[in-house]
């Protein structure tokens, strides 16, 4: 077990506090390492947990040591191969990047912990999928961000458009309505292939699906996939977006900042720069979930965020998995909701962010929420993404059961352990 002096053992300077006094007894205490990303949460958040965590953990100090997304991939392969004192024991990571730390080998097994006492069966799929291989949980969710619809309040008013839509049926008649009078009902690129993976799950359609022998197969050109690809195609033609360009080339917030755009697909967080550069904007937009096929829930989407993992060289599993027991607990995932405007880890902490209109509206998608097939070879087939070319194509006029099946074959070829 690492173990520092008090005289030396002090926070990660990211945090801007000197080491001062322990509570109680004046005994060591031992260091947990802590890899967070960069923006994952502010200074004032972290200071907070940290001295809250160590008046409950009067045996841990913790390190926490911020870390830069480029290259972050390598960095975390390196450092769950090695064991030395300077080792982190609890990593952050990209929900959809812990199927290659578990295919390179060097995660821990968090299966128990998650099941007796973090309550996985209640955290949103789209974060604890992807960290789940057979019956094993590796990665525990600890954040959630994913596309609304972002729409312009004064346009639907003078278009006759009362409130959002809840339908997908209804959101075509409601955008068709707003593509009047020199407007786009929507600004929807061709090529924005996460939003098309919402529609094509809805479908009960995916992109990949993963075989009992562990192969995996591209599946556009099944039908329930195809059905998703024919709303996209009806929801673009909709508005001007480009068939041959994704949501940002150009960025789609400067496209909607100009004034003649009723919708948008994207995260919350967009409308801050919209504003910047129209302030003319601002009062004027809201926020609503993608809808659904039916009313009673809103539609899939894509959803991006964090695990937490602990790496199996750790010698502290004790100490690491009271850390990520802190951070997944309902106390500071409420803390980090409100601080960062995320969605917390599981549907039933929504509440926190209820005041926050555009998080809100992200929390209710969230709740059905996917992620990217867990195959640890997918980052191969965004490399050089074939779902985007199809999807230019479809656009273009060409038939889509014939381009869905040769995306589907990349796909496959990509997913391939030897490519073939």
């Amino acid at each position: 077990m690492k173990r520092r002096l008090l005289a030396v053992a002090c926070v990660s300077a990211c945090l801007l506090t000197a080491c001062g006094s322990l509570p109680g007894s004046g005994t060591s205490r031992h260091t947990v390492t802590v890899w967070l990303m960069k923006d994952s949460a502010s200074k004032d958040f972290l200071k907070r947990f940290t001295e809250d965590f160590e008046s409950k953990h009067d045996d841990i100090r913790l390190d926490i040591r911020i870390q830069e997304w480029t290259g972050i991939g390598d960095k975390v392969q390196a450092a769950l191969k090695r064991g030395d004192a300077d080792a982190p024991d609890v990593i952050e990571v990209g929900n959809t990047q812990v199927a290659q730390y578990v295919d390179a080998g060097g995660l821990s097994d968090l299966t128990l912990e998650s099941m007796r006492d973090w309550g996985m069966n209640d955290w949103l799929p789209g974060l604890s999928e992807p960290g789940r291989f057979g019956t094993r949980q590796f990665g525990v969710p600890w954040y959630a961000a994913n596309r609304v619809v972002i729409y312009r309040k004064d346009l639907f008013r003078a278009a006759g458009v009362e409130q959002p839509p809840k339908t997908r049926e209804q959101w075509l008649t409601d955008t068709e309505r707003l593509n009047t009078a020199g407007n786009q009902g929507i600004y929807l690129a061709g090529q924005d292939w996460y939003t098309l993976s919402g529609f094509i799950w809805d479908e009960g359609g995916d992109l990949a699906e993963e075989s009992r022998s562990g192969s995996w197969t591209g599946t556009l050109d099944t039908p329930a996939a195809l059905r998703g690809i024919e709303f996209y195609r009806r929801l673009q033609a909709l508005g001007d977006g480009p068939v041959d360009a994704d949501e940002e080339h150009p960025p789609q917030s400067g496209v909607f900042a100009k004034g003649r755009v009723a919708q948008i697909v994207a995260v919350p967080g967009l409308v801050q720069a919209i504003e910047r550069t129209n302030p003319d904007l601002k009062g004027k937009l809201g926020f609503f979930p993608v809808p659904g096929k039916t009313a009673e829930k809103p539609g899939a989407v894509f959803t991006g965020g964090s695990d937490l993992v602990v790496p199996e060289n750790t010698d502290d599993r004790t100490g690491a998995t009271a850390v990520i027991a802190a951070l997944a607990g309902a106390r500071w995932q409420t803390e980090l909701a409100r601080t960062m405007n995320y969605v917390p880890n599981k549907s039933k902490l929504a509440g926190a962010v209820s005041g926050e209109p555009g998080v809100a509206a992200m929390a209710a998608g969230a709740a059905q929420g996917r992620a990217t097939p867990s195959s640890p070879q997918w980052a191969a087939v965004e490399a050089d993404n074939p779902i985007k070319k199809s999807m230019t194509k479809i656009l273009g006029g060409a038939d889509p059961a014939t381009e869905a099946r040769k995306a589907s074959e990349s796909i496959t070829r990509a997913l391939s352990v030897d490519g073939e």
